[in-house]
């Protein structure tokens, strides 16, 4: 699918876009809305854990928005095999079910273990349900993979600071799991990674259907310039003015030798 078809696609009153806390907003602490905190001051609530925020919109029982800063991978601890519901976060906010989705649909991470693996109970709780929403099987093992990828290797070279979040859209065609799980099936994904500072200062973003064509070949054609990510999502990018105009001709090349364990 293209880009332009996929931003088409894609209606105007997108809740995750209208509801959440901007990215200029959540760089600011909030109160009442930590780990552990009150939940009833909204329908977006502010999880902290251990190495990543995720925002958790309660009315749609998923998270809506991610961010967390990738440092030098100083670990290798293995992956948790099981998915949890977060025992510390209200159930009516949650999924029903910490079941597999099924339908060729995957458990999908907004933030993957692997950028975790210097702490166990980072990564088990990278398998809270919070962090998890239904991704295509082809997408989620694709596009979405190849994005996390770059950032394992990336992250040994600039400490990256990755935003990205969710646009649920308007089509019901694909809610499979309302019944099983309560929640929709996002039309959408998308990230942001910045490195460097000053003038130094790089991003580069991508808005990756949810969709079986999403294959890690087709990840360049979902290339956005931020700009054109603010404008689609509402959100206001934290980098410099100069970097949010430039879109790069392809994703950033995976460096020989890197270790994407």
């Amino acid at each position: 699918m293209k880009l332009s078809a996929i931003i088409a696609s894609l209606s105007i009153s997108l809740v995750a876009c209208a509801t959440a806390p901007t990215t200029a907003q959540i760089m600011r602490p909030t109160m009442g809305a930590v780990r552990g905190g009150s939940f009833a001051g909204g329908h977006i609530q502010k999880l902290d854990y251990e190495g990543f925020t995720v925002w958790l919109d309660c009315a749609r029982k998923g998270p809506v928005k991610f961010m967390y800063n990738a440092q030098h991978d100083t670990g290798n601890k293995a992956r948790a095999s099981s998915f949890r519901i977060d025992p510390d976060v209200p159930k009516e906010c949650q999924q029903a079910s910490a079941k597999a989705y099924g339908n060729s649909y995957d458990r999908g991470h907004l933030v993957p273990a692997n950028h975790l693996d210097y702490s166990e109970t980072a990564i088990r709780q990278s398998n809270y349900m919070t962090n998890i929403l239904p991704q295509a099987a082809n997408m989620n093992r694709g596009a979405w993979l190849l994005t996390e990828e770059i950032v394992e290797c990336y992250r040994d070279i600039d400490e990256l600071l990755v935003i990205g979040g969710v646009i649920w859209g308007n089509n019901p065609a694909d809610d499979y799991f309302i019944q099983s799980h309560g929640v929709a099936t996002p039309d959408a994904f998308w990230k942001v990674i910045i490195r460097g500072s000053g003038q130094n200062e790089r991003a580069i973003a991508w808005v990756v259907p949810n969709s079986p064509e999403a294959t890690k070949r087709n990840l360049d054609p979902y290339l956005v310039s931020i700009d054109e990510l603010e404008r689609l999502t509402g959100e206001t990018i934290p980098v410099a003015d100069y970097a949010k105009h430039d879109k790069p001709a392809s994703s950033w090349m995976i460096p020989r030798g890197c270790d994407k364990s």
